[in-house]
């Protein structure tokens, strides 16, 4: 694996661009393919593209509210001092890789990329103290490729969609597929863990040589980086006011009261907004008062700012993609190939190739799901198992897509080509978990 690896490590190093210029760059390869692939022309190609960029500013705000929530609730003092115990728990270095690429990613996308960073700066800075050597890049590339299960678990965004009245494609499939047959599929677990144990197998077996080990700079190094100062003594009645905890307990409670009686009145009815409710319920209880908490999301400022910046353009290409019916081409040359059976793998690596364009499980999903669910349809395919597998295919790709590096980096304090050659080789072994589980639900 220290072999596989290393190839993809110089490639990434010297040929890999920054995640923006990645944004540019295919921009216009989505313009071009539109342009040879479809019968569009300039202009309904630019018109798709300006059109597209407002498409996604909702999802954006969710997106951005679910990062920074996540954020907040890893930086409370409950939530840090279990990530600090848990980072002093490995004595060896195949342990320490293993122990960073966790399952926080099942529960939500978000909460894996932040509690990963946190993690691998945690077991850097102990595990230096106890002399033992890692690679940086390495540990935080594991902490990432744990991030390969997301669209398994809670916060999958095609499974909740479509476990949701009033879902895009309702009257497509006449109704909608509950989670139990999606997340909570027998299936979908095995694979999910199946994954997670490849992944932590995989990734001490890609550490370098001693002598190319790069430890993280301790000496400037804070383990929680985002960490607002101790608070002063509260010295005026509005301070009081401010760091008094009872008020965002207060608030906090009320909002579990909602989310309980959401539960209660609708069942485990999963949607975006209720994982950020979650979040932000959760933080609020945990946080020491109202300006803690405040502070605490303001630290996470670092984790959105370019995925608030990206996201448009992203949204443009989709634009185009949809507008001028690439996206349909490229669907269409899975579609013709395959069977009841063998549908649901043409549409992982649909999905896989579509990511790439599309960064984003809603937004894929909704432009990429109704194609493949009249397909399944006209063949007979089940349903559910299409809608995981396009889910599978969207994060499967994120390992060679630095889009999602971005709120993982900027608390791990590393740029991206460091880390990437890594999440090439999770790239390449996980295609065979999730091509495998997808093939054995659709023979079954």
């Amino acid at each position: 694996m220290r072999s596989l690896a290393k190839p993809f490590v110089l490639l990434v190093e010297r040929f890999y661009p920054d995640p923006f210029v990645f944004a540019i760059v295919l921009t216009f390869v989505a313009a071009l393919m539109a342009l040879g692939l479809t019968d569009a022309g300039l202009a309904e190609v630019l018109v798709g593209w300006g059109h597209g960029l407002k498409g996604l500013l909702t999802f954006m705000a969710q997106i951005a509210l679910t990062l920074v929530t996540a954020h907040a609730l890893a930086h409370t003092d409950v939530v840090g001092a279990v990530l600090a115990r848990l980072g002093s728990l490995p004595r060896r270095a195949a342990t320490a890789y293993a122990l960073v690429a966790g399952v926080a990613s099942l529960i939500a996308w978000s909460l894996g990329l932040v509690v990963g960073a946190i993690m691998a700066r945690q077991v850097a800075v102990r595990a230096s103290a106890r002399g033992l050597r890692l690679h940086y890049p390495l540990l935080v590339a594991s902490a990432y490729a744990g991030f390969v299960v997301w669209h398994m678990g809670y916060s999958s965004s095609a499974a909740l969609s479509v476990a949701t009245p009033g879902h895009i494609i309702e009257q497509q499939i006449r109704g909608i597929i509950p989670v139990s047959q999606t997340i909570f599929a027998t299936w979908n677990i095995a694979t999910a863990l199946v994954t997670l144990a490849l992944v932590a197998l995989v990734c001490p077996l890609m550490r370098p040589k001693d002598e190319e080990v790069i430890p993280l700079d301790v000496g400037s190094a804070a383990l929680n980086p985002s960490e607002p100062e101790s608070a002063t003594p509260a010295s005026t009645p509005a301070e009081r006011i401010d760091n008094a905890r009872i008020l965002s307990v207060a608030l906090g409670f009320a909002l579990a009261c909602y989310l309980v009686y959401g539960f209660l009145s609708t069942g485990l009815n999963l949607t975006l907004n209720v994982v950020n409710w979650s979040f932000l319920c959760l933080g609020l209880l945990l946080a020491r008062s109202p300006i803690h908490y405040v502070k605490l999301v303001a630290g996470a400022s670092t984790t959105v700012a370019q995925i608030l910046l990206q996201y448009p353009f992203y949204a443009g290409i989709m634009g185009v993609m949809v507008s001028t019916g690439l996206v349909s081409v490229i669907a269409g040359w899975f579609t013709a190939i395959a069977s009841a059976q063998t549908l649901g793998f043409w549409a992982f690596v649909s999905a896989g190739l579509i990511n790439f364009f599309v960064p984003s499980g809603g937004g894929q999903w909704a432009v990429q799901g109704p194609i493949f669910i009249e397909a399944a349809r006209l063949l007979g395919a089940d349903l559910s198992h299409i809608v995981m597998a396009v889910a599978y295919g969207d994060q499967w790709t994120n390992m060679v897509q630095p889009f999602w590096t971005i709120p993982l980096l900027a608390i791990a304090g590393l740029p991206m080509r460091r880390i990437m050659g890594y999440t090439f080789v999770i790239f390449i072994v996980t295609f065979v978990t999730f091509a495998g589980g997808i093939l054995l639900a659709g023979a079954g």
